[in-house]
């Protein structure tokens, strides 16, 4: 039994104190004396549902010397990250029972959070066969070529039309080969895609989403009453292309855009076309990200500063409140993909994070991940992640903030 002591909730202006057991939340009260086996007085810092990622790169298997589901669970987890879906551009793909098992049986060693992997949508991301939906669909949460998209819309179709079937998620990488890295790439796939979802009705989630006209694209069709849902990622909402300088660590896919679009981009958000916030957590080696512009790869991680980052940029500016933050970050992503997420009522599930509203400079030797692309390296911050409790088990600490007795006193 953990009693975190001296707590900030959403629903109280008092410090508070929170029990938990057996992995979840059974009391929530301004001073708590039943008996636990570990306090943890937080002095006053922010609880919230840990954080639920939908797009990250955990490389493994295949990439381990850019990560490994331990090392990128372990960034999840000091960021409070409680819950993540792993895309499935590892090697092998991710597109047959037995390469499903394999990374299950690695999330079950090492995963330091909950992991959900994606299934691909073709065999091998090649665009040219259609995997085995069927066989696939009650083991994930979702399918997805991320990386590559799928260029060919008569086989996107059968896709959908198996995904369907089974009531499952398509999350797309929305981009036209013959147009790779502009802005028509986005928005003609986005616009062909829609088609197709109107055509069949598929539940159909597009991934970080760039461009003010993709989300009038989106915007119209969910006006339609379509089942499209959108994320969007804090380089994009924080970021523009004036910004790149010629950066390897500031280079991704989709890249940065223009200031308008980093404003449609917010816009999208705050007026909920867009649900959800998502890192595409891409980890690349400090030797391939010291390549020339031209040649370095893309992809930037995002796990260590999603919170933060949102939080500072949305709450402490007073954009938006706490409560709007954790439902972008939180409670729409869980509810989308049906997947474990915190609330914080008594019978709750104990995936939380707190964090503190003072700011820190985010440094490069902080970093977890093995690698270390983040665009972020020297931003001050406020909302940093010093406690994250996945089913009631302590995942990190930051033992400068948190002050921990192993005994009721």
């Amino acid at each position: 039994m953990i009693l975190l002591r001296n707590a900030k909730i959403m629903t109280s202006s008092k410090l508070t104190d929170i029990l938990i057991d057996e992995g979840k939340i059974i009391a929530i009260d301004d001073f708590i004396t039943a008996k636990a086996t570990k306090i943890l007085d937080i002095n006053g810092a922010t609880v919230i549902p840990g954080a639920v990622d939908v797009h990250v790169h955990l490389r493994e298997p295949g990439f381990e010397h850019k990560e490994t589901i331990k090392s990128g669970t372990l960034a999840a987890a000091k960021g409070g990250v409680t819950t993540l879906m792993a895309m499935p551009n590892t090697k092998p793909v991710i597109d047959s029972m037995l390469h499903l098992e394999k990374i299950k049986s690695i999330i079950k060693k090492d995963a330091q959070v909950r992991v959900f992997p994606y299934a691909s949508v073709t065999i091998g991301e090649k665009g040219q066969e259609v995997t085995d939906i069927k066989g696939l669909a009650p083991f994930v949460k979702g399918f997805s070529d991320d990386g590559v998209g799928v260029g060919n819309l008569d086989l996107l179709r059968r896709a959908m039309i198996s995904v369907k079937q089974f009531n499952g998620i398509i999350a797309s990488h929305a981009e036209v080969f013959e147009y790779v890295s502009t802005p028509e790439s986005e928005v003609l796939a986005i616009r062909q895609e829609l088609e197709l979802v109107r055509e069949i009705g598929c539940r159909y989630h597009f991934c970080h989403v760039s461009l003010k006209e993709s989300f009038e694209l989106i915007a119209r069709a969910q006006s339609e009453g379509l089942d499209v849902t959108c994320e969007v990622t804090p380089h994009h909402i924080l970021l523009c292309a004036d910004d790149v300088c010629l950066d390897t660590n500031k280079k991704m896919n989709p890249p940065l855009r223009s200031i308008d679009d980093v404003l449609a981009t917010r816009r999208a958000l705050l007026d909920g076309v867009a649900t959800i916030i998502a890192t595409d957590h891409a980890p690349h080696t400090p030797l391939e990200k010291s390549r020339d512009f031209a040649s370095a790869p893309n992809g930037v991680i995002g796990l260590e500063t999603l919170v933060p980052l949102i939080y500072t940029e949305f709450v402490y500016k007073k954009q938006a409140t706490l409560s709007d933050m954790v439902q972008w970050i939180s409670i729409n992503p869980a509810k989308r993909f049906d997947l474990p997420c915190g609330e914080l009522t008594v019978g709750g599930l104990a995936d939380l994070s707190v964090i503190d509203t003072e700011s820190s400079i985010y440094s490069e030797a902080e970093i977890v991940s093995l690698s270390k692309n983040s665009p972020f390296i020297g931003h001050k911050m406020y909302g940093k992640n010093i406690l994250t409790l996945v089913a009631g088990e302590v995942k990190y600490v930051d033992n400068k903030k948190v002050k921990a007795y192993e005994e009721n006193r």
